[in-house]
């Protein structure tokens, strides 16, 4: 039921979930990740059925203490192991479930960790736990301390099971065909901090962009702060360049894991990374969602570079995504009334009615009004607001936040960082919003032709081996 990742015999995602089999595969390369280990989908089933049993716990316990072994440090003691507790689903869920971070975080290892910023730890655990039946930083003794880290990681644990049935998991299963009886696994991992100190930090790293599908890195870099400070979009990040000017030996040994790991997928991979005192860690690496422009234009350049077959390019690129690429690739800009721009980070024009609540795009949806969710920024609450509306506008947040991943993910026209105060400046009035080229237009602006000035000669070479492959499977068929 629990597999520890250093001793995983191979990277089984069906067992171990989306981040458990990433984390082999890095750990296999050579790549730096901190130990984990991870309670598999069967668990979940198991726990479904009859809770967090003691057999469960008893391996749970086991892993523990080898990670404890690994570390050198100790759960609830001196010196302090915190870890965080992931969800991790067999296929991709971005958000959908919940993950905590500095778990085990006790009064004894506050005073320990050398972080300089312990209030904020301390701030974040008690917001984490607040649902928790019982308190947390309050026993002093060692004894106390390690029964009141073990409550934590049992109860987060429980958490991530339960959290495969909260609302928006469901939501988001049942738009996009996933089975409800997969489960989650969940990976408990030790912590890296990237709000240690001035030299630390988090970022999302693409290795090619998943806008325009450019053969160039692409991501955002948060200095002194901690992942899911970046990922909700809380917060406008900096452009990956100023991880390079800031730390450019940390830069340097990201681009090349990324390399090695888009080599082994022969797919373009988003990598979420930590870097703590200059030491860089990577903590999950996944096949990235892309607009179909970029989807196009991967296909082939992967051919060109040799790690894809014609037939496989083909096969990865379905019809709705040529049929997109045809409508959107290369539309000029509207002209209209500009009430906002930001960065588009979804290609595609769209129109609708502005609403500010997931609830109320929701309901409108069902109504026939079409509307466009506009919102500081996203979280995964507001999955169902994203499902129900034509396009996406956030007034925070960059090209690798929750909105944008998701939005991406469904093909929802969208426009990330449009700065403070564009939510008021569009609210309930009727917008277009211009994913392609960031921007949102007052009222309902008319289609425009193609720009013959940005073909695209990746869609032609596409669908010439998509005609060729179609021809050649027709002939065998009539033979």
């Amino acid at each position: 039921m629990v597999v520890r990742l250093d001793r995983a015999p191979e990277a089984d995602r069906e067992l171990l979930g989306g981040k458990g089999a990433s984390l082999v595969r890095m750990a296999g390369l050579g790549i730096p990740v901190p130990p984990a280990f991870t309670l598999t989908t069967a668990a979940c089933r198991r726990y479904q059925a009859e809770g967090l049993s003691e057999a469960l716990w008893a391996e749970v316990s086991d892993a523990l203490g080898a990670l404890e072994e690994q570390t050198g440090q100790r759960f609830g003691g001196v010196p302090p192991l915190l870890v965080s507790v992931r969800s991790g689903a067999p296929v991709s869920m971005p958000g959908m479930m919940d993950t905590l971070l500095n778990v085990g975080l006790t009064r004894p290892a506050l005073d320990r960790l050398g972080h300089d910023r312990p209030h904020d730890l301390a701030a974040g655990i008690r917001e984490s736990f607040a649902e928790a039946p019982f308190t947390v930083l309050t026993a002093e003794d060692e004894a106390g301390a390690r029964e009141e880290a073990l409550a934590q990681l049992r109860w987060a644990i429980a958490r991530i099971f339960d959290s495969w049935h909260n609302r928006r998991a469901g939501a988001y299963r049942r738009a996009n065909g996933i089975p409800d009886d997969l489960g989650t696994a969940v990976t408990v991992q030790a912590m890296v901090f990237g709000n240690r100190d001035d030299r630390s930090g988090t970022g999302v790293y693409i290795t090619r962009d998943p806008m325009t599908g450019a053969n160039e890195p692409y991501g955002e870099w948060l200095p002194r702060a901690q992942g899911e400070s970046l990922v909700s979009g809380e917060h406008s990040p900096l452009r990956l360049g100023a991880l390079r000017e800031e730390q450019p030996d940390a830069h340097r040994e990201l681009l090349a894991a990324g390399r090695r790991l888009e080599n082994l997928e022969r797919h373009p991979v988003e990598i979420e990374f930590t870097v703590e005192s200059g030491v860089l860690y990577l903590l999950q690496s996944r096949r990235s969602t892309r607009t179909p422009v970029a989807a196009v234009r991967w296909a082939v350049d992967l051919v060109d570079e040799g790690l894809l077959e014609v037939a496989d390019a083909v096969e990865r690129v379905d019809d709705e995504t040529l049929r997109k690429v045809t409508e959107t690739g290369g539309s000029a800009e509207a002209g209209g009334r500009v009430l906002a721009r930001g960065t588009g980070v979804v290609p595609g024009r769209c129109s609708g009615l502005v609403v500010t609540d997931a609830d109320e795009a929701d309901q409108l949806a069902d109504e026939g009004q079409q509307v466009i969710l506009a919102r500081p920024s996203t979280s995964p609450h507001d999955i169902h607001g994203f499902l129900a509306a034509a396009g996406v506008i956030t007034e925070r947040g960059g090209g690798t936040s929750h909105a944008a991943v998701v939005a991406r993910q469904i093909g929802l026209p969208c426009v990330v960082g449009c700065g403070d105060g564009a939510v008021a400046a569009v609210s309930g009035r009727m917008v277009t919003v211009d994913g392609t080229h960031g921007v949102i237009y007052e009222g309902v602006q008319a289609e425009t032709a193609d720009d013959p000035s940005a073909p695209l000669p990746e869609l032609a070479r596409l669908l010439a081996w998509k005609s060729a492959g179609d021809r050649s499977s027709t002939i065998r068929s009539e033979s």
